[in-house]
């Protein structure tokens, strides 16, 4: 029972975290604050995971990261031509796995 409630507390936190902005913005203008986030943040954010994740890629050492960089470009060619995330991530993985494996 505990554990339950410690779940239903989180949730009914983070709904309403998320439910904060809908209700203070009813009916007005987005500020230009949120929208200029809202346009530059995720592509910030994007960068600073590509290098967080290639971070410990040595390439100076064999594969010389050619897996990593592979995939990074596979994920972002898919992520532009088809513009499905899911796709994009699924993709890039496995084609990671496997290379990982054969090189």
């Amino acid at each position: 029972m505990e554990l339950f409630l410690i779940i239903a507390v989180c949730s009914l936190i983070t709904f309403g975290i998320r439910l904060i902005p809908f209700v203070l913005l009813r009916g007005r203008e987005i500020p230009g604050f949120i929208s200029y986030l809202g346009r530059y943040l995720p592509p910030a954010i994007m960068a600073v995971l590509i290098i967080y994740c290639l971070r410990s890629v040595s390439f100076t050492e064999s594969p010389y990261g050619v897996p990593e960089l592979l995939c990074v470009a596979l994920c972002a060619l898919l992520q532009i031509r088809m513009k499905n995330t899911i796709l994009s991530i699924a993709a890039a993985t496995a084609a990671y796995m496997v290379l990982i494996r054969l090189l």
